[in-house]
């Protein structure tokens, strides 16, 4: 059998090797995903330093939970990785991280002191993070057979209660106020802001709003005007250096702040309802037929 020639040696040696192909999704599509499991992590390690009695970092986590989980359906959106798989892993994250992790923290940090009766306000913040958790995951699936409900177009800029991760937020600010004011040397506040009845109150009011029809503004389709975009920047700017700073007193004032937005969002969602259905009333008035 004779060996092959030069060229034909040449030519093996020079083929391109195929790389096998894989089925599976991009990369780019399990971003979100990824994201979204670095939030469930972060929500478990803050309970962990909760049992540790490690209290400013389990509040540290469950902000950059917070953070993260305004990261992840944006950059989703962005990617084109939406999924329906997404959705169920992003909300049952939420559920653990700003619904069960922040009661938890709080008991173990001072409602303890109440007795069996201090887990009660934990109890009840759970719950409503979970009914504001499943209503949102319902409003969004149409049930078969049932035409989906549109929401109008004012509406959509909206959420309907607080949002699971600013519930959280509120509900830590009796810790966040009280390591704040340790920071400063203000004990005497520090052990006041410590008092159970302040984190219970909190708790069920929060709880409360986030399963209320109060709409609070989603910022996912808010326009800034433009007369408006250089200030928002040098305050967003002098915000985040203040943040840095006294992060403590930092996050305290951004829940002071969003407490007092609620009202502002509610009036804003008034108006625009109001002058939608002022607009619909006109267009179906019947058109004067002119005089003959």
């Amino acid at each position: 059998m004779s060996k092959p020639g030069l060229r034909g040696r040449l030519r093996r040696f020079n083929t391109p090797r195929q790389r096998p192909r894989y089925r599976g999704p991009s990369f780019n599509r399990l971003i979100p995903n990824l994201l979204t499991m670095m939030g469930l992590c972060a929500g478990l390690v803050a309970i962990r330093f909760g049992l540790e009695g490690r209290f400013a970092q389990a509040a540290a986590f469950i902000v950059a939970a917070g953070v993260i989980d305004g990261l992840d359906g944006r950059i989703a959106r962005l990617l084109k990785g939406t999924s329906r798989f997404g959705a169920e892993f992003d909300s049952l994250s939420d559920f653990l991280c700003f619904g069960v992790a922040p009661g938890l923290i709080l008991y173990l940090w001072t409602l303890q002191n109440a007795g069996p009766i201090g887990f009660i306000p934990c109890t009840m913040f759970a719950v409503c993070s979970a009914l504001r958790l499943a209503r949102f995951n319902a409003a969004s699936i149409a049930e078969p057979g049932t035409i989906p409900q549109v929401k109008p177009a004012y509406a959509h800029a909206f959420f309907t209660g607080v949002p699971a991760p600013a519930g959280a937020g509120l509900a830590l600010l009796p810790l966040f106020a009280s390591l704040g004011f340790a920071e400063w040397g203000w004990d005497g506040l520090a052990q006041a802001a410590r008092h159970p009845l302040f984190s219970a109150v909190m708790l069920f009011l929060v709880g409360g709003l986030m399963v209320s029809t109060v709409p609070s503004w989603s910022f996912k389709n808010f326009k800034v005007p433009a007369q408006m975009v250089l200030p928002l920047l040098l305050g967003t700017g002098g915000f985040i250096a203040f943040l840095v700073t006294e992060p403590w007193a930092a996050l305290s004032l951004g829940g002071l702040m969003y407490f007092g937005m609620l009202y502002f969002s509610a009036r804003s969602f008034t108006r625009l309802k109001r002058e939608a259905e002022a607009m619909r009333e006109a267009a179906a008035e019947p058109v004067a037929q002119p005089a003959a």
